[in-house]
Formats: C-alpha cells, sequence, structure tokens
C-alpha cells in the first residue's frame, strides 16, 4: 500500500514526462511527424488543451499504481524468500530472475490493461474530435467498441518490456545492496543511497529497454489496427523510421523513471523496516 502511495504522488508529479515521452512514441514520421521535439511538443499541447492536456491520461496510471506495486514488490518477495542462500543473501542472478517474475505478474495482471487505456486517452486527445470524456467513460467505451481483449492490446510487448524493466532494476538493485553491504548483510543503507541506487536501476532499465517500450506503444494506440503481430509492429517501424525511432521519449522517459524508481524503493525499504519491526516474523 505504501509504495503504491508513492507511486501515486510520483505518478502526479512526473506525468508530463509521460505524456510528452507517449506523444513522441505515437508521432511518426509517415504523418508526417507532428512534433519537433519534447519543447514543441510540450508548447503544441498547451497551446491547444491548457496545462491540463499535460495530464490526459493521468487516471489510469493512478487507478493502477496500488495494485502494480503490490503485485511487483509481493511476487518479488515471494521468490527471493524461496531463492535465498542459507545468510539469507540473495546474489544478482537471483534477483535478476526474481524481478523477471514480477515484471512478468505485474505486466499480466495490471500494466497492460492500465497502459492501454492510457495511451489511448493521450493518442484520442492529437484527435480533431477527442470521444473519451473521462476516464470510467473511456473504458466504457473501449470494452463496449473493442471488447474486453481492447484493454488487452499488445500484451506480448507490455510483458517483454515489463519482465525486461524489473529484471534490469532488481539486478542492478541486488548488486549495489550487496556491493554496500560488503561482508555484513545486516548493514543498513541510508534512504538516500538507496535512492541513488534506484535512479541508477530506473536509468539502466531505461536504455535497456525503450525500443520495446516505443513497440507497446504503437501496439496500444488507436492505430494499432495497422500491426498484425508485435514482430510485425518492431519490422515497420525498422522499414519506415529507421532505429532510431525505436528510442524516442527516451529523454522525458528518463527523468521519470529514475524518479519513479528513487522514490519507490525508498520508500519500500523505509516501510518494510518498520514493518520488520512491528510483525516480527521467524
Amino acid at each position: 500500500m505504501a509504495c503504491g502511495i508513492a507511486g501515486g504522488i510520483e505518478i502526479c508529479i512526473t506525468f508530463p514526462t509521460e505524456y510528452v515521452k507517449t506523444q513522441l512514441q505515437l508521432d511518426e514520421k509517415a504523418n508526417p511527424p507532428k512534433y519537433r521535439g519534447i519543447v514543441d511538443c510540450v508548447k503544441q499541447t498547451v497551446n491547444g488543451h491548457g496545462v491540463r492536456g499535460l495530464y490526459r491520461g493521468l487516471s489510469s496510471l493512478l487507478y493502477g499504481s496500488i495494485p502494480k506495486a503490490a503485485v511487483r514488490f509481493g511476487v518479488f518477495e515471494f521468490l527471493s524468500n524461496k531463492m535465498r542462500d542459507e545468510s539469507g543473501r540473495l546474489d544478482s542472478k537471483r534477483g535478476f530472475l526474481c524481478g523477471l517474475g514480477a515484471g512478468v505478474a505485474e505486466a499480466v495482471v495490471v500494466v497492460c490493461p492500465m497502459e492501454t487505456v492510457k495511451v489511448k486517452f493521450i493518442h484520442d486527445q492529437t484527435s480533431a474530435n477527442p470521444k473519451y470524456k473521462g476516464f470510467f467513460h473511456g473504458v466504457r467505451e473501449i470494452v463496449r467498441t473493442e471488447g474486453v481483449k481492447g484493454t488487452y492490446q499488445g500484451l506480448t510487448a507490455t510483458v517483454l518490456k515489463q519482465g525486461s524493466n524489473q529484471a534490469i532494476r532488481f539486478y542492478v538493485m541486488t548488486s549495489l545492496r550487496n556491493w554496500y553491504k560488503g561482508d555484513n548483510p545486516d548493514k543498513s543503507i541510508n534512504p538516500l543511497i538507496t535512492g541513488a541506487f534506484g535512479a541508477v536501476a530506473g536509468a539502466a532499465s531505461v536504455f535497456g529497454n525503450t525500443p520495446l517500450d516505443v513497440i507497446k506503444t504503437r501496439m496500444q494506440g488507436l492505430e494499432a489496427h495497422k500491426y498484425k503481430s508485435t514482430l510485425d509492429c518492431a519490422v515497420k517501424i525498422m522499414k519506415h523510421e529507421g532505429p532510431m525511432a525505436f528510442y524516442k521519449g527516451t529523454v522525458p522517459r528518463l527523468g521519470r523513471v529514475c524518479m519513479d524508481v528513487a522514490i519507490v524503493f525508498i520508500i519500500y525499504e523505509e516501510v518494510v523496516k518498520v514493518l520488520n519491526m512491528v510483525w516480527k516474523t521467524d
């Protein structure tokens, strides 16, 4: 719950960067491109829809932040408790596998429908006559016209993205924690250091899987029907836009993700410490 609240606060602060990232990823050269870069995207959005336009699609991420955090850390803790050695230490390779499992679980249970709705909302705003009036109206319209599967577009790309996301993040976090603690597994870590480690882990995941994020965004947009599959989407992006298109939105995503991961890991670590003092277990 604490991680969900932290994630919700973080999303409210940094969502404009997520909005800009998504818009840039949806902006295809074949159209031709509507935006000349990050600043131009922000300027056009504010001029056309006001500052509130930068928060279009926020509700879908906000409503999903608590269950996403619960699934992610719940599955990670479950798997890591099974994979620790006799001394209770989790090595980086096992941390990678636990993170992979957590990412796949959150992708299927929460992230795919949440991200699909978010992308459709943001994409809808760029159309001449936006058809979604709000979160619940939008979800109702998507389900009415496309069925429940309409909220699960790009599932394969989402599983690949979230699986690699959490695998990279938990691998980096586990490696940095083990390096910092050295031979003393009980050594405490200052929250600021935890935040710094989280920011590094977030940055690593951005550079490691932004191409998957671009593919996922295209597969979940209003023009997803143009693609037959995840592979077909990747091939068409490469053919029509070139390899650099796979890194569209990297800068705004980097800012949001680093802050996101840093805040969530700080809150998570501190709450775990409190819970361990309140509820002692064998």
